[in-house]
């Protein structure tokens, strides 16, 4: 995922944290937020209770490319943080994937019917 698609400093995670609406899978967690930037911008989290570095790693990889063919289908302006569970570092990246999209759906932010996860425009 490019850099200026993604949220890197810890003041835009908190305040999509504390800002955003949230949406729950038992793989991953969505969490919504507007953002005055011109573009959609994605952060991705992993806790330590999910495992050690390989895994924690492993689960936010497939969060980012999971999400990366979607890029283009999201609005502009909203800021999102993808928080990996702990099933995720044992779920195939089909499902990941399906997860994601379904959150996405979930939230508003793709709302085209004929979209399918992994769709490029």
């Amino acid at each position: 995922m490019k850099r200026r698609f993604r949220l890197t400093r810890s003041t835009d995670f908190k305040r999509v944290r504390n800002e955003g609406k949230s949406y729950a899978h038992p793989l991953v967690v969505l969490v919504a937020a507007r953002s005055t930037e011109p573009e959609s911008r994605v952060g991705v989290s992993a806790a330590r209770a999910l495992g050690g570095a390989v895994q924690r790693n492993r689960a936010k990889r497939l969060l980012r490319e999971s999400i990366r063919p979607m890029l283009a289908a999201l609005p502009t302006g909203w800021d999102l943080v993808l928080i990996a569970r702990n099933q995720l570092a044992l779920a195939p990246f089909q499902d990941v994937k399906t997860a994601v999209y379904g959150l996405l759906r979930r939230a508003n932010l793709i709302d085209d019917l004929n979209q399918k996860p992994g769709d490029v425009r």
